[in-house]
């Protein structure tokens, strides 16, 4: 069975919707970040901070291929995974990618909530975070625009809706996937 590979910007639920989408297929997940970080045993700020983020995305490529080769996996990436090398390409050829789509509001509003530190956003007045925001998901709009289906996630405030979209998903690939 092909990989199932969730794409989308930071914070839009992912690693959430990937966990359930693996737990209904009985397939194993990877959240593509978590799995950088036990390789190379260090976290992602760690690593922007350490080495860049040049090196930082060239290391995201190769366990995005490392992962890719696993069977039977649903993987959830970096909300820039897709928009370096020839990533969103690859992604494609490999398995069944799902562009989980957000409104910036949304975006913005699981930010404030979320915990852990972004290296991107560090020390962003709320004001340059969401010109930030909008910025970006316009630059990377053409390569996730690429992905196989596309799924609006801008309603996702309960594990109802986490449900209802993992099962969405499960039905496209199906299509996708006979």
């Amino acid at each position: 069975m092909k990989a199932l590979i969730l794409i989308g910007y930071m914070c839009v639920g992912k690693t959430t919707i990937g966990r359930e989408v693996a737990r209904r297929t009985g397939r194993m997940f990877y959240d593509l970040d978590w799995y950088i970080e036990e390789r190379f045993r260090k976290r992602i700020p760690q690593i922007f901070e350490d080495e860049g983020e040049a090196r930082f995305r060239d290391m995201e490529r190769r366990m995005l291929h490392e992962v890719a080769a696993f069977e039977d996996v649903v993987v959830s990436c970096g909300g820039g995974t897709p928009c370096h090398f020839d990533n969103i390409d690859f992604m494609n050829s490999v398995g069944n990618t799902v562009y989980l789509q957000a409104t910036p509001e949304t975006i913005l509003t699981h930010l404030t909530l979320a915990k852990g530190r972004r290296p991107l956003l560090e020390g962003k007045s709320p004001e340059e975070l969401e010109a930030f925001v909008r910025k970006q998901l316009e630059e990377r709009k053409p390569f996730y625009a690429r992905a196989h289906t596309t799924i609006d996630v801008s309603v996702l405030d309960n594990a109802n809706k986490i449900e209802t979209i993992a099962e969405q998903i499960i039905k496209q690939e199906k299509l996708h996937n006979p």
